[in-house]
């Protein structure tokens, strides 16, 4: 490739790199089975180190992201790309429980804050200069579906390379993802960042203009509850169709519960872009009420499936994989094409901080839900209390079209 490449190049290029850098994205929720047992993790337990890693996303996001308004956000972005890599090899060599288990797993979420939006910045800051004006929604719904691959990637490597060898081994697999990612992005992009914008005036952490833009923070709440519903599912899909299964045992899975979660996570991508066309037809609004709607409506019947037979479940998996993603690309479009000028990056790390509470809150809620729900107190050993803990799931979704009404900029019409 030139350095001079068109659009479409771009696109591909961070896409692919997107996708390598998810690596070790699901590895820790597509072995939680095995961590539970081994290191005999409650359900809390288990919830606090798949929440912790976007607990480190959340902490480290706000400087970051807002950063690439001031710096070329490659530098940053190759940075935590190799963070990235180094917290696949800690817990693959170091972690033997709990504790070092938080440590490399918040590591990793610091690596996902400097790379996952400061690439889509990097992303959206060429393609504005190769064709200033232009509606990039369509690179912003190829580059979100990025992240759902390579989480899917991440589920089927885990639980292939587990199998073979051990979970040791799968971690230590996923240290090349970013490294690749890295040397991709180095290789293929033009070699200096644009600068669409002047950098702010204000100091770095100053959200000021950013908090007062009401079109903006609706998209923002609205994409915290459905980071609150694909984290829970992400993290916990895996312990949910072993449960499953186990509630029927003359039944066979066919294949593994983590070629299912990676099956099921393939499902993002054309759910995200035909999602991101519906909003062009109908309007950014309109498709993400309709959608986060559904999905909550599905919810509610998601853990009570478990009680019919396997292909049930795995049907309703499927659908509700299209419908929690569906909005994903709308959402993260709507946000930055609602940016205040020169803030597109203090939006981003608003966005991508308040939105990822969502993340680290869910996957934590839903097992505190499940061990709640439990009449033995030992969570997710009842179809009940899988069902309930989804319903739990499915009313913290149902407020995002709430909040983008609430919120909505009504002057500056329908999709702004």
């Amino acid at each position: 490739m030139s350095r001079t490449p068109t659009p479409v190049q771009l696109i591909i290029v961070m896409c692919v790199a997107e996708v390598l850098s998810m690596a070790n994205g699901a590895t820790f929720p597509a072995l939680l089975p095995t961590f539970i047992e081994e290191w005999n993790l409650t359900k809390t337990d288990a919830g606090w180190i798949s929440g912790i890693y976007f607990a480190g996303y959340l902490l480290a996001v706000p400087v970051l992201v807002s950063l690439t308004d001031r710096m070329p956000p490659r530098q940053i972005y190759l940075f935590c790309l190799g963070l990235s890599a180094l917290s696949s090899l800690g817990f693959a060599t170091v972690t033997d429980g709990f504790w070092s288990a938080m440590l490399f797993r918040t590591l990793a979420g610091v690596g996902l804050a400097g790379s996952y939006m400061p690439g889509l910045k990097l992303l959206t800051d060429h393609l504005e200069h190769l064709h200033p004006g232009r509606d990039n929604s369509r690179a912003v719904a190829f580059y979100t579906s990025s992240f759902g691959i390579g989480t899917s990637i991440s589920f089927f490597m885990a639980g292939e390379i587990a199998t073979a060898w051990d979970w040791q081994t799968a971690f230590g697999a996923t240290v090349a993802g970013p490294i690749l990612g890295g040397l991709l992005s180095v290789a293929l992009l033009p070699r200096e960042d644009p600068r669409p914008h002047q950098a702010p005036s204000t100091h770095l952490l100053d959200f000021r203009p950013v908090l007062r833009c009401r079109a903006a923070m609706g998209y923002v709440l609205a994409y915290t509850v459905h980071n609150f519903e694909l984290f829970v599912y992400r993290s916990w899909l895996v312990a949910f169709l072993v449960f499953a299964a186990a509630a029927h045992p003359g039944q066979g899975m066919l294949i593994s519960a983590t070629a299912w979660a990676a099956i099921a996570n393939l499902l993002g991508l054309p759910s995200s872009v035909l999602g991101n066309e519906l909003s062009r037809r109908i309007g950014r609004h309109r498709a993400i009420t309709i959608i986060q709607w559904t999905s909550a409506a599905l919810a509610c019947v998601i853990g009570f499936s478990a009680a019919g037979p396997f292909w049930l479940v795995v049907v309703l998996i499927m659908i509700y994989a299209c419908t929690i993603t569906g909005e994903s690309s709308s959402v993260t479009a709507g946000v930055v094409a609602a940016a205040p000028q020169g803030y597109r990056g203090a939006t981003m790390a608003v966005h991508s901080s308040i939105g990822f509470i969502g993340s680290f809150a869910g996957p934590l809620m839903f097992g505190v839900a499940l061990d709640l729900t439990s009449v033995s107190g030992i969570g997710g050993d009842t179809v009940s209390s899988w069902g309930w803990s989804f319903v739990f799931s499915g009313a913290v979704v149902a407020l995002g079209p709430i909040a983008l009404a609430m919120l909505r900029d009504r002057p500056k019409g329908a999709d702004e």
